[in-house]
């Protein structure tokens, strides 16, 4: 690392390392693992991007990073759109982590652009990008929402499978539309029909989660009939068709048949893809290996199997959102990622399947054998570290009695995520909060707070003024049954801080219009682009 940067010093920050954008370039065409962090606040991540960027904004560095690059000695970009703030704000993050081979890439991503580099726009690019390039390679099948709402009035036998994650599910979703999300769908949908001639619907928000999911069973020879919802519940919505909101329904767990059946899918897909399943010896030396090469480790069950017992060291990584938004839980493309799970190893096997069309190359699958003691979740009990804290009632007083100035650090979150606030808090960012607290009247006391208290605690350390933690953050304020409000209006501490508003539905159209051209660009970009390939398997035909 060190033939590559020098060195740059800003009144603002200690001095940090760059790297130029000729040296990133050829960092990441070569054989070494490099992550490239985007640390941009906001959502100008999304305005665009190096496309093997992962998304961490500068304010979650410390609480985001350790999960999208575990190895400390691993050598990581922070580049950001702004001035620089950002990128070097998260670099001396990561540097306080512990992090030994940290640098800026000097310029940022304009001068990426500026060399005649592709910049990809929108969140979890390359994994829309692929839902794309497999429905161009593949022609999955799909149907408009017109023509499915005419067959469910028509009283055809048709299953509406969502395929995403529940929380989004439970926001908006397809009148009669089942959860099933993502590595899920293949496992459950067997008995999720009544008949072999039910069709199954597979749905998201828009269409790549749709269209993965729909390929995945065609590719796992899942029986009958299959199609995509085209732009999924987004043209439901402007096709004016009342959704759903709150919907509860899940697929149910599978039966002794249904996991068969799965089990059959699951051989098809290990010899189309060439999948390598690992044994717990390969597995050790993966972990002995781990400080030279980067080594992840996901579980891809449900959240409550889980919870309730795994591998020791493993981080919960739905299935699902692994593909779908890869780009937040992988930052090391060349690092082995080993996906995790029961000892049927379905679902890991479907996940490996499209991880490995993205162009990731070691992806194993390891199946826990049942005999292998499993550790409970981890309580996040001290996760707050050693920081003066205030229990919501207390701040709850002083609130009223207009003793102090709760500041929210809590990011811009989609709505379907539901983020609260605490009325007459201020929404601040933690990268710009040392300045930014000079609008507070030195005679209040402050209290931070963020969603679960982390980001709170973090930058609590780092202002010129005394405040305070509030205990459990923004979540034990509302668990206490103290008002909390939707995150639409909340007031910033400082102008031009403001949250993103929602939009409204003539804007909505206008972004899905822009979304289907955006598809129609975005495989032939990463063409240009030339720093991530996606794969493509012909079906294995038995001899």
């Amino acid at each position: 690392m060190s033939s590559v940067i020098h060195q740059v010093h800003s009144t603002d920050y200690p001095t940090v390392a760059t790297t130029s954008v000729a040296a990133l370039r050829g960092l990441l065409e070569g054989p070494s693992e490099v992550a490239v962090v985007d640390a941009s606040e906001g959502t100008v991540f999304e305005d665009g991007h190096i496309s093997v960027a992962s998304p961490i904004r500068a304010s979650e560095t410390e609480v985001l990073l350790p999960r999208v690059l575990p190895r400390l000695s691993a050598t990581v970009v922070f580049t950001s759109s702004d001035d620089g703030h950002d990128a070097i704000f998260a670099a001396r993050a990561a540097q306080r982590l512990g992090y030994t081979a940290v640098s800026v890439l000097d310029g940022g991503t304009a001068a990426w652009a500026d060399a005649g580099y592709e910049l990809l726009t929108g969140p979890n690019a390359l994994s829309k990008a692929l839902g794309e390039f497999v429905e161009r390679r593949y022609e999955t099948p799909r149907i408009t929402v017109d023509q499915l709402k005419s067959r469910i009035d028509s009283g055809e036998d048709i299953v509406v499978l969502d395929t995403r994650p529940e929380p989004e599910y439970r926001h908006i979703s397809i009148p009669s539309g089942i959860g099933a999300p993502g590595a899920e769908l293949l496992y459950r949908a067997f008995d999720s029909v009544s008949s072999p001639n039910t069709t199954v619907v597979v749905n998201c928000a828009g269409r790549t989660r749709a269209i993965i999911g729909a390929q995945a069973l065609i590719n796992g020879g899942f029986p009958n009939p299959v199609v995509s919802l085209e732009n999924g519940t987004w043209a439901w919505e402007l096709a004016g068709y009342e959704p759903a909101r709150g919907a509860t329904a899940r697929a149910p767990e599978p039966t002794d048949s249904g996991r068969a059946q799965a089990a059959e899918s699951r051989e098809r897909l290990t010899a189309r893809f060439g999948i390598t399943h690992i044994d717990t010896d390969t597995l050790a030396k993966f972990r002995a290996t781990a400080d030279e090469h980067t080594l992840y480790l996901y579980d891809v069950r449900t959240a409550e199997e889980y919870a309730a017992g795994h591998l020791e060291g493993s981080l919960w990584g739905a299935g699902g959102q692994l593909v779908q938004a890869t780009d937040e839980f992988v930052g090391s493309r060349k690092g082995r990622i080993v996906l995790v799970d029961g000892p049927d190893a379905v679902r890991a096997t479907v996940t490996a399947s499209w991880l490995l069309q993205q162009g990731l190359a070691n992806v194993f699958v390891y199946g826990v054998p049942e005999s292998t003691t499993l550790v409970a979740e981890r309580s996040d009990s001290d996760a707050l570290g050693d920081v003066a804290t205030i229990e919501p009632a207390e701040a709850k007083n002083a609130a009223d009695a207009g003793d102090v100035v709760i500041i929210d650090l809590e990011p811009h979150r989609p709505a379907f995520q539901n983020r609260r606030y605490i009325p007459e808090s201020r929404v601040a960012r933690r990268s710009t909060l040392s300045a930014t607290i000079a609008n507070v009247h030195a005679s209040k006391r402050i209290v931070l707070t963020s969603g679960d208290g982390r980001i709170a605690a973090i930058a609590a350390a780092e202002i010129a003024r005394d405040s305070v933690v509030l205990a459990g953050g923004t979540a034990a304020w509302q668990a206490a049954g103290f008002e909390t409000r939707d995150d639409t209006d909340q007031q910033p501490l400082q102008v031009g801080e403001e949250l993103p508003r929602p939009r409204t539905p003539e804007e909505r159209a206008t972004d899905l219009a822009a979304y289907v051209a955006w598809g129609d660009q975005i495989v032939d970009q990463l063409d240009r682009d030339g720093l991530v390939r996606f794969q493509a398997f012909d079906e294995v035909v038995s001899q």
